[in-house]
């Protein structure tokens, strides 16, 4: 998944923190974990909240290695949306949970079609994402106990998506749930085609830069 040209990697919601990591050869390149440098921003965008828009302009590294450029996408946003990871997570949670997708737009004061795009596009990769998020919690807590089937895909996966991040919580310290799917899933929750593989979150220098 590329956001303009540059493949995207996980980074913190701090920009300070980000570019402090950057500038001293913290951040490594996914692809030949060569050294990443400053290499200017991509575009600027706004991000709807829980209450309020913020103006998000995710830095771009370039690799000392390969040929290769990055955007950084702090994990509060998911790649390609327009709202934050939390206000799609709680649309998520409350169809789940029952609530229909009118209901959810009127709640969280967003367009039906946009809140609608948003339930399809998880639905139809909820199997993906049960699987995904199964073998992440198995990962950081191999003595998990199963997770109990909620007679639904989307229910399911919403359900091994909590449990990897209430694992992720003790294991490296508190973080928003759904800062932890972001950076987990490479900010493609809601990405045109599943991911092929998720890692475990490290306790290394990079994996700190996603908190």
């Amino acid at each position: 998944m590329v956001l303009g040209e540059a493949p995207m990697l996980m980074v913190g919601t701090d920009p300070l923190e980000v570019d402090k990591l950057l500038r001293n050869g913290h951040l490594r390149c996914p692809g030949c974990e060569g050294e990443l440098r400053p290499w200017g921003h991509a575009r600027s965008r706004d991000v709807r909240g829980e209450g309020a828009t913020a103006r998000s302009r995710p830095q771009r590294a370039s690799c000392s290695v390969c040929p290769q450029t990055h955007v950084l996408l702090p994990a509060f946003m998911l790649a390609r949306r327009a709202d934050s990871a939390a206000v799609i997570g709680t649309g998520l949670l409350a169809n789940a949970n029952g609530t229909g997708h009118r209901k959810i737009a009127e709640l969280l004061g967003r367009p039906v079609s946009t809140v609608r795009g948003w339930l399809r596009r998880f639905a139809c990769r909820a199997a993906h994402w049960r699987l995904t998020f199964t073998t992440l919690l198995l990962a950081l807590d191999a003595m998990a106990a199963p997770i109990t089937a909620t007679g639904s895909a989307v229910g399911d996966a919403l359900q091994a998506l909590g449990l990897a991040a209430a694992a992720a919580t003790r294991m490296f310290g508190p973080r928003p749930p759904w800062q932890f799917a972001s950076s987990a899933s490479r900010g493609l929750l809601l990405g045109p085609a599943p991911v092929a593989a998720v890692a475990a979150p490290s306790s290394s220098v990079p994996a700190a830069a996603a908190g």
